[in-house]
């Protein structure tokens, strides 16, 4: 299938006694940290693609997708599919979901190297790109709802 140009991102995530934490991944191919990343195939809806990333990269069949509202663009040029949507696309959507994992142990595809489980904090601190903290944001700020 061809690559669309719209990119997902999803964030595993467990409740813990101590709080929520949040699984950062180290890509295998340089030093980045980032959550569940990739792109949508041409006719694939954004949900559609989330759950296939995710399952794909993390290894664990999403069971409840959570749409976040946090939105991000990334320039066309950091693709190599980039040839194949045309002059008039100069930047690609990237969507943002969450997936609670509960117990469930990861299967890391050959993209990562690890998963690390961080607090909202370490989280903050660890993430490569700002799309990613951005969307961290507000899954945390979700989770704790101010009264």
């Amino acid at each position: 299938m061809t690559r669309a140009p719209l990119q997902v991102l999803v964030i595993p995530f467990r409740l813990t006694a101590g709080g929520p934490e949040y699984g950062v991944l180290r890509r295998s191919d340089d030093t980045a940290r980032q959550f569940v990343a990739g792109g949508a195939e041409e006719g694939e809806a954004a949900e559609a693609a989330a759950n296939r990333e995710f399952e794909e990269e993390f290894g664990v069949k999403a069971r409840c997708l959570i749409p976040l509202d946090s939105l991000a663009t990334i320039p066309a040029s950091h693709f190599r599919a980039r040839s194949l949507w045309g002059d008039d696309v100069f930047v690609v959507l990237e969507r943002a979901f969450a997936v609670d994992v509960g117990d469930r142990l990861p299967t890391l595809s050959d993209e990562h190297l690890e998963v690390q489980w961080l607090s909202y904090e370490d989280a903050v601190s660890a993430l490569t790109w700002d799309s990613n903290r951005n969307a961290l944001w507000e899954l945390h700020e979700r989770l704790h709802p101010k009264r």
